[in-house]
């Protein structure tokens, strides 16, 4: 029986240990307002992956139109903009 006992607390310790501890802007905060902001991060790093990727679809094209390349730098300049007001 004491191994039973013995073996849930191990248990809950990796399970603690597997959340993330909260950062120090968040020790304060409350439940609802870690999930807020946890939730604002991962909106943050999904617009940045998405520009990212949209960065290098643009970069991959290739074109000898001289209007074309100028809507692609256009919009690359745009997109890099976007990614750097999320920094």
């Amino acid at each position: 029986m004491a191994r039973g006992w013995e073996s849930k607390s191990v248990e809950e310790q990796m399970t603690e240990d597997e959340r993330p501890s909260p950062r120090p802007e968040e020790a304060s905060m409350s439940e609802d307002a870690r999930r807020a902001a946890a939730q604002q991060r991962a909106d943050t790093e999904r617009r940045r992956q998405s520009l990212n990727l949209q960065r290098e679809h643009i970069l991959s094209q290739r074109t000898s139109s001289p209007s074309r390349r100028a809507a692609l730098e256009a919009a690359l300049e745009e997109i890099e903009a976007q990614i750097k007001s999320l920094d």
